[in-house]
Parts: structure tokens; C-alpha cells; sequence
């Protein structure tokens, strides 16, 4: 017992210490970049309202949700504490400005996070359509596992073509390079990661997994992950030069041998630094590569930093 407090102790200093770490850094270099300044006047529409014929693909800095579709996982104040990433719908995410969604799923079909499921993923690709529907020139990155530890749903990829045939980018090195204006009116880069059936083919309607790439790492300590962020970010080649798309995630996680086991006050620990995490990026002299950066419960602020540098790069400012 006496091993277990003690043991309890340290780990609570040690997030009080990477805690005030990040807080020093924060009043140091401050949050401000090139672009900082900029907020879209409609987020429902801001890759439209940043000019589709100048706005390439490999310029975009990607607004991401982490676990898109966990509003509702669990059982609301019993095991929904424990699992949800995100309070809002895919459509109101999509509708604030988030244009990359993480989506896991088991073998029904259901959106699940561990154990723990949600609804099925008709829901999330109905939102999508509904978002689509709605604008005319945004275009979403749907990313789509198979949870661990599950089985891959029978014929998915079958399923997604059936769902969002006419949106579907297909998959094309070429298409990095492009406007968005090039690929419209198809509006929807699908990355289809199953763990046992066959991955996409190239040059099909679905992406395989190696074009959605990160280094994910599984620690509650905010300072640590942020700069394990910063490392395997600066380990890359510019977003200009790749031919996938690269995602640093802005969160940190639960452990079971730490009494916080709620998402939220967790993953809150460094939800507020993204703004610094790019000034950082620019300090440090890669900010070229960075392309997705999703978040926990996002917010109108995380899209207008990511909006922000999308459209100081389409000014030359970046």
C-alpha cells in the first residue's frame, strides 16, 4: 500500500512539473506566427474562403478530431467519461471547421473506442454527406480503422465505395500537388486502414494506410508528448515534398496507474498549447512540415491556429 502511494506521489509531481514546463515555454516564446492573427469568417466554408484555385493540397495545415465519433460512446456520466474525445457530432466538428475525422470501427460496423461502442458508422457517414451537401468546395480527409482488437467488418471497402462513391478522390500521388479546385467536384480522400483483409489498391477509390502516417505515442505527461511531437515532426520532409500526409496529435491519455482516468481534464493538460506548438514549429525551424494536427474536443480557436498558417502559406507568408 504504502509503494502504491508512494508511487501515486511521484506521478502526480511529475505532471506538475511538465505542466508548469509548458507554461514557462508558453511565456517565453509566446504563440504568435505567421498567420496567427488570421480568423476565417466562416469556418463551415474557410477552404473556400481561402480561394480553392490557389489553395494546394501539400499547403493545407488540416484541422483533425482525435477519436472523431465519441460524443455518444459509453454510457453518459458511467463509462462516457472514459472514452469521449469529442462533444460534438462529425456534422457540427465538420461545421466548425475540422476537415480530417478519425473514425474507428469493429466488425458490425459500430463506431467503438476499446470495449466501449458507440453508434453505427451509417451515422457518421450521413453527417459527412449532409455536410457535403451544404458547401461546395471543402474537401475532408475520412480516415476509417478497425479498432484493436477487433475483427474488420465484412466488405467495408465495398461499403465505403456504395456510401461516398461520388465524392471519393481516388488515390494519386499527383493529387499532393494539386488545387483543390483541380479535384472538384470530388471531395473526399478516404483512408481505409482494416488489419487482416487486403489493404486499397493503388489508383482506386480508397487510400491505403501508409498515406495517413504519424508517431503516436501513449503518455498522460503533456510536456513529454509535446516534445515528442516536435521530434518526429522535425524528422520529416516538408508536407511540400511527401507523398502522404503526416498527423501530429495534439492530446494526451489516461493511464491506469494514475487516478485521472476522464479524457477530459487528461487531455486538457495540453489541449491549450496548440497555438504554441506551431510558433514552436517555426522556431525551430520545420514548420514546412506540418500538415494534419487534430485535437481533442476541438474548438473554434484550434481550426483558426490550422486556418491560420494554411493561409499565410497561400499568401507566401509561410
Amino acid at each position: 500500500m504504502g509503494a502504491h502511494v508512494s508511487k501515486q506521489v511521484e506521478r502526480r509531481k511529475a505532471i506538475s512539473t511538465e505542466k508548469k514546463t509548458l507554461v514557462d515555454l508558453k511565456q517565453t516564446v509566446g504563440s504568435d506566427y505567421p498567420g496567427s492573427d488570421y480568423h476565417p469568417p466562416d469556418r463551415k466554408n474557410w477552404m473556400s474562403g481561402l480561394d480553392p484555385d490557389r489553395i494546394r493540397i501539400n499547403q493545407i495545415v488540416w484541422p483533425g478530431t482525435h477519436d472523431s465519433a465519441t460524443n455518444k460512446i459509453g454510457i453518459p456520466l458511467v463509462t462516457r467519461p472514459f472514452a469521449q474525445c469529442q462533444s460534438l457530432s462529425i456534422y457540427e466538428q465538420l461545421k466548425t471547421g475540422a476537415r480530417v475525422l478519425d473514425i474507428r470501427v469493429q466488425e458490425d460496423r459500430r463506431v467503438c473506442h476499446g470495449i466501449l461502442l458507440s453508434y453505427s458508422v451509417d451515422v457518421v457517414i450521413a453527417d459527412l454527406k449532409r455536410f457535403l451537401e451544404e458547401t461546395n468546395s471543402e474537401i475532408v480527409i475520412l480516415e476509417i480503422r478497425t479498432e484493436f482488437g477487433h475483427d474488420d467488418p465484412p466488405d467495408f471497402d465495398k461499403y465505403l465505395e456504395d456510401q461516398l462513391g461520388e465524392f471519393l478522390i481516388h488515390q494519386d500521388d499527383q493529387v499532393f500537388n494539386r488545387t483543390i479546385s483541380d479535384l472538384l467536384p470530388k471531395r473526399v480522400i478516404c483512408v481505409w486502414k482494416p488489419r487482416k483483409t487486403p489493404q486499397p489498391k493503388p489508383g482506386g477509390p480508397l487510400w491505403g494506410s501508409g498515406y495517413l502516417k504519424d508517431n503516436w505515442i501513449d503518455t498522460d505527461l503533456p510536456s513529454t508528448k509535446f516534445e515528442s511531437n516536435m521530434k518526429h515532426l522535425g524528422e520529416q520532409q516538408p508536407a511540400a515534398n511527401r507523398k502522404y500526409f503526416y498527423r501530429v496529435e495534439n492530446t494526451v491519455t489516461p493511464q491506469a496507474d494514475n487516478p485521472v482516468l476522464c479524457v477530459k481534464p487528461v487531455t486538457d493538460r495540453i489541449r491549450d498549447y496548440a497555438r504554441m506548438f506551431i510558433a514552436q514549429s517555426f522556431a525551430r525551424g520545420f514548420a514546412d512540415r506540418l500538415q494534419i494536427f487534430s485535437t481533442d474536443f476541438i474548438d473554434e480557436d484550434f481550426v483558426d491556429a490550422c486556418v491560420g498558417l494554411t493561409s499565410a502559406r497561400v499568401e507566401g507568408k509561410a
